[in-house]
C-alpha cells in the first residue's frame, strides 16, 4: 500500500479554510511525477490531480470534492488520505488506457471484450467489420464470450469449431429470438461448407486473440495456437458461365439490369464495385476503368478489351460529372441486394440450371480470361488481387499448361471406336 502523504495546508478543513480562493490549484507531490491539487473556490473546493505526460505539459483531471463543508463519503466527497488514494487509481487507470490495457478492477478481461475489442479497431482500420461482426455475435459470442481469455482452453476453443461444423444453417430469425437451423446435410458438399464457414470465423477468433495477446492484454497465445482448422475444406468448385449461357443470360435481363451484367462480364469486377462507379470513372484516353472502391480498400484499374472499352465510352457518354454508371429504370443507383431478384429472373429467362447468382459473373471473367490464355498475373492484377494465390486456387487448372500439350501429344492411343466401347457396355450389363 503506498504510503499517505502528510500536508499541515491541506491535511483537514480548518487548515484549507484559512488558504485564499484561487484558480490555481494548491499542490502536493504524492509520487513522483504525480501531484494531488486543491483547487480552493468561495464555498469549498476540489480535489483534482495532475501527472506529468512529457515535454513540459501536464494532465490535470477533478476527482472529487474536498470535504470542507459536507463530512467525507469516500466516493463524492473526500479527505485528503482519501484523495490521495483515488489520485494514485486515477493516474494508473488512465495510463493503462493510453496502453489500451482494462482498468485494473475492470474485471476478468473475457472473449466478449476481446473480440469486440477487435471489431472496434476494424472499423477504423479496414473497410467494414459487418461480415465479421456479424460472425462474431451469431456464431463466437454466444459460446465462448463468458470465458475469460487468460483461463480459454485448447480444449474448449475445439470443442466449440466442431459443434459448430455440426450444425445445420442458420436461418434468418426475428431480432431478440432464438435462431433456428435447417437439418444437418450429411452429403460431402454440405459437410465441406460448414467446416468451412467453421473456419472462417475461427480466423476471426484468433485475429481477435492475437491481437489481445500482441498488445500484452493477455499472457499466453498457447491454447489458441494449438487449435487447428479443419483440413481440404476451402477448395469449393468454382462454377463458371459459357459463352452462349452469358450470352443467353444478357438478353434474359431486364433492361436497366443489362447493362450491369454486361459490365461485370467485362470486367469482372464485384457488384459493389460496379454499383459505385461514377461516368467519369471510365478514362477514354487509356481504356480503362477506375475502381475507386474496393473490397480491400485499395483503387484499381481495370484494363479493357475493344468490346470493353467500347461498351464503356457508350455508356459513359454524353453524361454529366458525377452521375452513376450504372442506373436502375427510375435513375436511381443501384444498392445493396438489389441485383438479387432481378439476377434470378434473368437466370430463369435464360434456363440456366441451377439458377446463378451475381459473383458468378465475376468468376466467369476470370475462367474464360485464363482459359483463352491469359496469363494468372494478369487476371489477378485486373481483379485486383494482391498477388496471384486466390486465382491459382480456384482457376489454376483452367490454365493451359506444358503438361496439357505434352500428355495429349504423347499419351498412348489404343484406336477404340464408339461403337465397340458401346457394345462392351451393353455386354457387361
Amino acid at each position: 500500500m503506498a504510503r499517505t502523504i502528510r500536508h499541515s495546508s491541506l491535511d483537514n478543513r480548518a487548515a484549507r479554510a484559512r488558504l485564499l480562493a484561487s484558480g490555481k490549484p494548491y499542490y502536493r507531490v504524492i509520487d513522483s511525477g504525480l501531484h494531488l491539487g486543491y483547487r480552493k473556490g468561495q464555498r469549498g473546493g476540489k480535489w483534482v490531480v495532475r501527472w506529468y505526460i512529457g515535454k513540459q505539459d501536464y494532465r490535470v483531471e477533478t476527482i472529487a470534492t474536498a470535504d470542507d463543508i459536507i463530512d467525507a463519503d469516500g466516493a463524492e466527497v473526500l479527505n485528503f488520505s482519501q484523495a490521495q488514494a483515488v489520485a494514485r487509481k486515477t493516474f494508473n487507470d488512465r495510463n493503462r488506457e493510453q496502453a489500451g490495457l482494462p482498468a485494473l478492477d475492470a474485471g476478468p478481461y473475457t472473449v466478449k471484450t476481446c473480440v469486440e475489442n477487435y471489431l472496434a479497431w476494424m472499423e477504423t482500420h479496414r473497410k467494414s467489420a459487418a461480415d465479421s461482426r456479424y460472425k462474431a455475435h451469431a456464431l463466437i459470442l454466444p459460446e465462448l464470450g463468458g470465458f475469460e481469455c487468460a483461463k480459454l482452453t485448447a480444449t474448449a476453443i475445439q470443442k466449440w469449431l466442431e459443434g459448430m461444423a455440426a450444425s445445420g444453417a442458420r436461418l434468418r430469425s426475428t431480432k431478440g429470438k432464438a435462431s433456428k437451423r435447417r437439418p444437418v446435410a450429411k452429403d460431402p458438399e454440405s459437410i465441406r461448407r460448414r467446416r468451412a464457414t467453421a473456419n472462417r470465423t475461427l480466423t476471426i477468433l484468433k485475429a481477435a486473440l492475437n491481437r489481445a495477446w500482441a498488445d500484452e492484454k493477455i499472457g499466453s497465445d498457447g491454447a489458441w495456437r494449438r487449435v487447428k482448422p479443419f483440413r481440404d475444406v476451402s477448395a469449393a468448385r468454382i462454377r463458371y458461365l459459357t459463352v452462349a449461357e452469358c450470352n443467353r443470360l444478357i438478353n434474359a435481363s431486364a433492361k436497366d439490369f443489362r447493362s450491369l451484367v454486361q459490365g461485370a462480364l467485362t470486367t469482372g469486377a464485384r457488384y459493389g464495385e460496379l454499383c459505385a462507379l461514377n461516368v467519369e470513372d471510365y478514362n477514354p484516353d487509356s481504356e480503362k476503368l477506375h475502381i475507386l472502391t474496393s473490397k480491400s480498400g485499395k483503387s484499381r484499374h481495370v484494363v479493357l478489351n475493344a468490346e470493353g472499352a467500347k461498351f464503356f465510352a457508350a455508356l459513359s457518354s454524353g453524361h454529366a460529372h458525377g452521375e452513376p454508371m450504372f442506373k436502375k429504370e427510375d435513375g436511381s443507383r443501384w444498392a445493396s441486394a438489389h441485383q438479387v431478384r432481378p439476377m434470378q429472373d434473368a437466370s430463369k429467362g435464360a434456363r440456366i440450371e441451377p439458377p446463378t447468382n451475381f459473383h458468378c459473373l465475376r468468376h466467369t471473367y476470370a475462367s474464360l480470361a485464363i482459359m483463352n490464355g491469359a496469363p494468372l498475373l494478369v487476371v489477378a492484377k485486373n481483379l485486383g488481387h494482391a498477388d496471384t494465390r486466390m486465382v491459382e486456387k480456384h482457376y489454376g487448372h483452367l490454365a493451359p499448361s506444358f503438361i496439357d500439350k505434352a500428355i495429349r501429344a504423347a499419351a498412348p492411343k489404343f484406336g477404340f471406336k464408339t461403337g465397340n466401347v458401346a457394345a462392351l457396355e451393353a455386354a457387361r450389363r
